[in-house]
């Protein structure tokens, strides 16, 4: 295989995957979509959000796994579905509680796979076989964020693989253990505190700290580093209005960050609009085929530099 062809957080959206294979190239062989010369690298979250094609997508995916087509990383979507399924042997909960909160945000799956049904099962062992990251001939994938200090925490508790074991699924769900922050980071993304401002997020709950690009090691302010969603309404601390955030600098360490030559696409973002950069060595491929937007890939042909000209959106 001469490129790897990097997709975006599909969500159950199989029939834009289709369209997106079919616009890169790829035809059913065999019983799987491939490609002559390239092989597709999904960037996770392939579920939720899109009621009756859950199983379809995985379908698709699965297929081209297995024929050798493509490769899958973890989002935090399948993630939340093997903790969801797991119970915590110190609480004897699972490890993903069934709030209803929790059920609503991954009802569409549940409604397709039927909860602990074989078909449900089967799709989260399935699911603990994809691997947190992969580190491939020069380029990187990894879901959220590549923190080298929290992958290599996750070394040593995954599988030789990658993949997860019960312990990170316990530990991971553990608010306050190390290995809650490093799978939080690296399926979910840093965070920053907000100086004691917050905002309401899309279902009405306050949010006091922002998600933080860690791609970029110039962003070295909380006004730099912060991301915060399109239209967003800020308060203070004081629950006033505010027009922006405070201007502070961050701290050593406070935010993960990436300065290594290896370029590194990832996804979880949902960014909009047309698929830009976010530096030489960093692409974001989820432009929210979740709520709409479109499906993206990035054509990675061994630049050490990343292109812009190589995203294909559908």
């Amino acid at each position: 295989m001469s490129g790897y062809d990097v997709i975006g957080d599909v969500h159950g959206h199989a029939e834009q995957l289709e369209k997106l294979l079919e616009m890169l190239g790829y035809a059913q062989r065999s019983g799987a979509l491939r490609h002559p010369e390239r092989t597709a690298v999904f960037v996770g979250d392939l579920i939720d959000r899109r009621e009756e094609q859950q199983l379809a997508t995985l379908r698709i995916v699965r297929s081209m796994v297995d024929a050798g087509s493509a490769q899958v990383v973890l989002g935090n979507h399948e993630f939340n579905a093997v903790a969801y399924a797991t119970v915590n042997p110190s609480s004897f909960d699972y490890c993903r509680p069934h709030t209803t909160k929790n059920r609503r945000q991954h009802q569409e799956f549940l409604d397709e796979v039927g909860l602990d049904s074989p078909r449900h099962r089967a799709v989260i062992d399935w699911f603990r076989t994809l691997p947190l990251w992969l580190d491939l001939d020069g380029v990187r994938v990894v879901h959220a964020c590549w923190s080298d200090a929290d992958i290599a925490h996750l070394e040593g508790l995954l599988t030789p693989e990658h993949t997860l074991t019960d312990q990170v699924v316990v530990e991971g769900t553990t608010k306050g253990t190390r290995t809650h922050q490093a799978i939080e980071h690296v399926l979910k993304g840093p965070e920053v505190s907000m100086g004691g401002a917050y905002y309401f997020d899309k279902d009405g709950h306050p949010r006091t700290k922002a998600r933080a690009a860690w791609w970029n090691p110039d962003a070295k302010t909380l006004q730099a580093a912060a991301l915060l969603p399109g239209g967003t309404r800020l308060h203070d601390a004081d629950d006033q209005p505010a027009d922006a955030l405070p201007d502070r600098q961050l701290a050593d360490g406070e935010v993960p960050r990436y300065t290594d030559a290896v370029p590194v696409v990832f996804g979880h973002y949902w960014f909009t609009g047309t698929p830009v950069l976010q530096g030489d060595r960093a692409a974001c491929v989820d432009y929210s085929a979740g709520k709409g937007g479109p499906l993206v890939a990035y054509r990675w042909d061994a630049e050490p530099v990343l292109d812009a000209s190589r995203f294909v959106a559908c």
